[in-house]
């Protein structure tokens, strides 16, 4: 008999697709058709669907069962599960909140759920936790992200807004025919292209960049590897010291300033405190003059090549770019800030093809051409308790109760937590100083997890409900970033057990008297016919129109038009900066800030400046670790997601991550191509698979995160999870973002036994007996 095929549209952060289904099994995802450039990603989900990884039932650590909040915590990543009813489960889970609301209040309680997740508006697991948790007391939040950080709380400061580091930049079809200079900070690596937070109709950046290289823009390509050159386009490759982006920039901006090429008009029109920032380039306020040679001993960049891109860079319309990367380090602030500085020396910004931007080159959408209207969203509520945390600081937070910190002007202490929710998201893949995570992770008396599979975060739950995956419900997608809206239209069956969380929170929500609340009275069909009519209300009244609900879920997708005019960023501020005042408090862009000035943070200057990272190649601790290690996205999956999928193992080393080393370091240390190596610091170890590449600066070692977190001991994890050796410090008192890419380690060739990698092997599952 001929299998049943069927096809269902459907939405991922790694594009839009169909799930072909035979006999009620995913075969396949073809991708959207509209999509010039699909992500080869989408080949891992088949796969991942059946895998014996899936979560079948609510599974109750054996020790938390038996003994609740006076359990060995120790034993959470180690302990057996067992396997218990749906009504048990949501039983313990709801005595649980109630109990710990009640013995330590509302303020106890961690909403974290900082993750990915599903492309969909609707069962978008962190919105839908603190939707439950928020309308049944409240809880601790996080602020800001992994990903822009520093920026997200620098810029504001700055320029009065960080929309910019959201994509919304100059967009390409501008820069295309105008810009003749673009200078790429971090690079253009078209891996992180594949990517839409909020998925992809179409994955635009290559055929952007295809279109650029035919015209007469020159790229140039400032980063420690060539691989964050896209091939083809036929850019020059300026190498870098990690970490060192802002001492070129200075050095930049001091030929120009020296030079006489800076626009003076631009800077007394549109900018405040230039006579502060010329004082620190000039060495008068502290007595270094920050010329190129300075630059030059810092970055490793010749001066001659400093001296000769800032002078081309004033001669021709300049685009300079920085990728997210750059922030997600120690002193992270000062790459972001520096840039803008330069850019603003320049005279370009708000002109065609000109001035500054952030993004390009770290997600796909960012600069695609896109009118200024809603995506489709759901409302998380406002947090009863206003009570929240930067990001980062999670192992602080769980470490250090009642420990003050400092965060971007207000002065705060550390909440003693006494129970973690966890939806949607993976904290021991984006987290840094995962040995010290797993310490921190082991003081809340109990840890609830809602997840598809067994990653590393279910395993070291207490308690954990199977939830259904994107392709086991039905939801609407789409991005701020980019012009097609998804119908996601349930294509299996949920496996197992499982239940999506809207579900489960709906049940949680009337256990706790709050379900009208969390639901407005609403079910999953009527919530997403909501999102779709608010969105295509909002449309409407922007001029864009829309058909009807009904309309849009049979077709599948609807598509905005390209905008008829570029957007240029800050063109109308250019035009009018009294008419168009920015956000900050003089109202213009701030090269020296009095908000920040008044802070009194010894590790934020109020102007942007060079600052050493605690790690980085001139640190007195490179003698004793004497390679930096740069923590890249991967391509191969999104995060830690699909992790065990086909795509992502298949491009590991002996099931090892990948580590890539310049050849004489490899030579030096007689490690051989293909083989196993130690990557090494006071921190932690990890195994890899050995890369030698050339296209890596001698130096620096190179290596993807999202290997899942496989801890032999403390001292060793076997999969190549590279987060067990970055720094887990805030990048600076005001902004306290992550600062992974401040790193330096040492790598050494594997000897011995080769550990088996455990990642992808089940827990041990008992049933309950009771």
């Amino acid at each position: 008999m001929p299998a049943h095929i069927e096809r269902f549209p459907s939405l991922s952060h790694w594009g839009a697709f169909t799930a072909v289904v035979s006999d009620g099994k995913l075969i396949a995802c073809e991708p959207f058709e509209h999509d010039p450039v699909p992500s080869a990603i989408l080949q891992s989900m088949p796969g991942m669907m059946q895998s014996p990884l899936r979560i079948a039932r609510p599974a109750v650590r054996e020790g938390w069962l038996h003994q609740r909040e006076h359990s060995d915590r120790t034993a959470r990543g180690s302990d057996r599960f067992v396997e218990v009813s749906w009504d048990l489960a949501l039983e313990l889970v709801s005595g649980e909140l109630a109990r710990i609301r009640e013995q330590h209040g509302h303020a106890s309680i961690f909403g974290g759920s900082y993750g990915w997740s599903s492309a969909g508006r609707l069962h978008h697991a962190r919105t839908l936790t603190h939707r439950f948790l928020n309308n049944s007391g409240g809880c601790i939040n996080q602020a800001g992200n992994y990903s822009w950080g520093a920026a997200q709380f620098l810029l504001p400061h700055v320029i009065g807004t960080y929309a910019p580091v959201t994509g919304r930049v100059t967009d390409w079809k501008n820069i295309q025919a105008h810009t003749e200079l673009f200078i790429a900070f971090g690079g253009l690596p078209l891996r992180n292209a594949q990517i839409t937070s909020g998925g992809a109709g179409a994955h635009s950046t290559q055929q952007w960049l295809e279109r650029a290289k035919t015209g007469a823009i020159e790229f140039v390509i400032i980063s420690p590897t060539r691989a964050d050159m896209p091939e083809g386009l036929n850019a020059r490759w300026i190498p870098i010291r990690p970490n060192t982006d802002t001492a070129l920039m200075l050095g930049m901006a001091h030929t120009l300033l020296e030079s006489g090429k800076h626009d003076q008009d631009f800077l007394n029109t549109h900018c405040v405190g230039f006579e502060q920032l010329a004082a620190y380039l000039r060495g008068s306020s502290d007595g270094q003059v920050k010329n190129a040679l300075w630059a030059q001993a810092i970055c490793g960049v010749p001066a001659e090549v400093i001296r000769e891109l800032a002078l081309k860079a004033s001669a021709r319309r300049t685009m300079i770019n920085c990728t997210w990367s750059l922030q997600r380090a120690h002193r992270g602030e000062q790459p972001y800030w520096t840039s803008i500085a330069l850019a603003a020396m320049l005279g370009q910004i708000g002109q065609p093809g000109g001035g500054f931007a952030f993004g390009h080159g770290s997600i796909n959408g960012a600069a695609t051409p896109r009118p200024d209207v809603a995506a489709p969203e759901m409302s998380a509520g406002s947090n009863p308790i206003k009570k929240s945390i930067p990001v980062a600081r999670l192992a602080d937070m769980l470490l250090h109760p009642g420990q003050p910190f400092d965060f971007n002007g207000r002065a705060d202490v550390y909440p003693d937590i006494q129970m973690v929710y966890w939806a949607g998201g993976n904290p021991f893949h984006h987290h840094q100083d995962l040995n010290r995570l797993v310490r921190g992770w082991q003081k809340p008396q109990t840890v609830v997890v809602h997840d598809s599979w067994w990653t590393p975060t279910a395993r070291r739950a207490d308690i954990v409900l199977p939830a259904t995956t994107t392709l086991e419900r039905n939801d609407i997608g789409g991005s701020s970033r980019d012009r097609f809206v998804l119908a996601m239209k349930r294509a299996l069956a949920p496996h197992a057990q499982s239940r999506n969380d809207f579900d489960i929170y709906r049940e949680l929500s009337a256990r706790a008297g709050c379900e009208q609340a969390f639901t407005e009275g609403r079910d999953e069909s009527a919530w997403i016919r909501f999102i779709y009519e608010q969105m295509t209300e909002k449309w409407r009244a922007k001029g864009f129109s829309a058909p009807g609900f009904d309309a849009f879920w049979e077709t599948g997708h609807i598509e905005l038009p390209e905008p008829e005019q570029d957007f240029i960023l800050f063109e109308a501020f250019r035009q009018s900066p009294q008419s168009h005042a920015l956000g900050t408090p003089s109202g213009r862009i701030e090269l020296y800030s009095e908000k920040i000035a008044a802070f009194a943070y010894k590790d934020s200057p109020p102007h942007p400046c060079w600052i050493e990272p605690l790690e980085w190649l001139g640190a007195p601790t490179a003698k004793d670790w004497p390679l930096h290690l740069v923590t890249s996205q991967p391509a191969d999956k999104l995060h830690s997601q699909l992790d065990a999928g086909t795509v992502s193992r298949e491009a590991k080393i002996q099931s090892r991550q990948r580590v890539l080393i310049n050849p004489e370091d490899a030579r030096q240390r007689s490690i051989v191509a293909g083989t196993l190596v130690r990557v090494f610091n006071a921190r932690g170890s990890c195994m890899a698979g050995a890369v030698l590449d050339s296209n890596v600066m001698p130096g620096v070692l190179v290596m993807s995160t999202g290997a899942w977190f496989d801890p032999e001991s403390k001292t060793l994890e076997r999969h190549g999870n590279p987060n067990v050796l970055t720094m887990d410090v805030g990048s600076s008192s005001l902004t306290q973002a992550p600062s992974a890419l401040s790193a330096l380690v040492d790598v050494e060739a594997w000897t011995g036994e080769v550990p088996a990698v455990q990642a992808f092997e089940m827990p041990v599952l008992t049933e309950n007996s009771h």
